[in-house]
């Protein structure tokens, strides 16, 4: 019990170093350190830009840790604000706003895209198709889901954290606001977009 509470007040205090103009003002691209365990035998790989209050995600999963046999990737963009302190993680809340959406399937396995239910989007493998107004999978439309609730948190040595994804991907309002954290990731270069 004794070590566990160390370990929270560690962590609290390595957060502590993000402040909010920090967070709102990022710049550059952050990436995952190594492929990330996503669960089910898939694991993700995230990049992130941020530049001047706008935000870019390309996210990608596959199923083996050396992200060699890909199954898609997910893409999007927009603006983001970060609120106050969250009250349940050591982090801030944020909103990130979605103006597009797209997904591009990297396999043509039949049986996988219906596995991870692509089978209903009329997707061609290995064409990026805009979902922005359909949705698909995961994935509503930016009409039905525009918001996307998270967390967001910077610690002393410059790794950026998010907040761990529900099962069903549905953090399109405030209760839905994850009360955990992601692993962290990197920044990989100031280069933005």
């Amino acid at each position: 019990m004794m070590i566990s509470l160390l370990c929270l007040a560690l962590v609290t205090t390595s957060f502590a170093q993000g402040s909010k103009k920090q967070l709102q003002n990022l710049h550059g691209t952050y990436t995952s350190l190594q492929a990330e365990d996503w669960g089910q035998g898939t694991y993700g790989f995230r990049e992130f830009s941020f530049d001047q209050g706008k935000w870019s995600l390309r996210f990608t999963l596959a199923l083996d840790p050396q992200m060699q046999a890909k199954v898609f990737e997910f893409r999007t963009y927009g603006t983001y604000k970060v609120l106050g302190k969250s009250t349940k993680a050591a982090a801030w809340e944020a909103v990130f706003y979605e103006d597009e959406k797209f997904v591009t399937l990297l396999t043509d396995n039949e049986d996988l895209i219906r596995a991870f239910g692509f089978a209903a989007c009329g997707l061609q493998p290995f064409a990026e198709a805009n979902i922005s107004v359909t949705g698909c999978a995961l994935w509503p439309s930016v009409a039905d889901c525009r918001e996307d609730h998270d967390l967001l948190a910077l610690d002393a040595e410059g790794l950026l954290y998010f907040g761990l994804r529900p099962a069903d991907n549905n953090m399109c309002t405030p209760d839905r606001r994850p009360e955990s954290l992601l692993p962290p990731v990197k920044k990989t270069s100031n280069d933005t977009f």
